[in-house]
């Protein structure tokens, strides 16, 4: 169980080579049009969507790949399904190459994922459920990493400081543990997200003519 669980924090953390510093998830564009401003903006945003968002969607793929996972039943499917509900062509270029990237850095640590597509929540919750890490651990960590990632965005963006950013982080970490827990008991019914400002925030992304991010 320990050996796993430090695994599973290494394929979380910055340091492994998915390349979600690069991605934004349309908050580059959030805080360019000034839906996002500062702390309490921040910690709104990722709230949002991990209640009603595409986050609550990942967390719910999640949870299913791990419980297929477990079971060794096949997840082709799922990726491809995870894929469909990309939003915007930025979105599914994040989870398609975040989970490609994920999936190739994972097979180097011995962890196997469905051939194929990758969407990275999928690929995440495949390798957990394929180890002695529960699913009301995994997620959790999952859905903290997360928010870390795009906390780090906002800090580079200038929208917080790193203070500011832990306090986002600090606040949210109930919904965190709310969220995983609903999301533990899902099933792909569940799924259905209607942020629709994250949405066009996304697209609109793509028509930047300057930005430090992909999506």
């Amino acid at each position: 169980m320990s050996a796993a669980l430090i695994r599973l924090s290494m394929m979380l953390s910055p340091a492994f080579p998915v390349g979600g510093f690069a991605y934004s998830a349309g908050l580059e564009r959030a805080a360019a049009d000034g839906l996002v401003r500062d702390a309490d903006g921040l910690r709104d945003w990722l709230a949002a969507s991990l209640v009603h968002g595409p986050a609550w969607n990942d967390a719910v793929l999640f949870a299913e790949a791990h419980r297929r996972a477990s079971f060794g039943a096949p997840l082709g499917d799922l990726h491809e399904l995870a894929l469909a509900l990309a939003g915007s062509a930025g979105r599914h270029a994040e989870t398609a190459g975040q989970g490609a990237s994920f999936a190739e850095a994972a097979s180097i640590l011995d962890a196997k994922t469905a051939d194929g597509v990758h969407a990275y929540a999928v690929a995440v919750g495949e390798t957990a459920g394929g180890t002695a890490i529960s699913l009301d651990i995994a997620l959790p960590l999952f859905l903290a990493a997360w928010a870390s990632n795009l906390v780090q965005i906002a800090i580079r963006l200038s929208v917080v400081g790193q203070n500011g950013g832990i306090s986002a982080l600090a606040v949210l970490e109930p919904l965190i543990a709310e969220t995983a827990s609903r999301a533990a008991s899902s099933n792909l019914d569940d799924l259905g997200a209607c942020a629709t400002i994250m949405d066009i925030a996304a697209m609109n992304h793509e028509t930047m003519t300057t930005r430090l991010f992909r999506s």
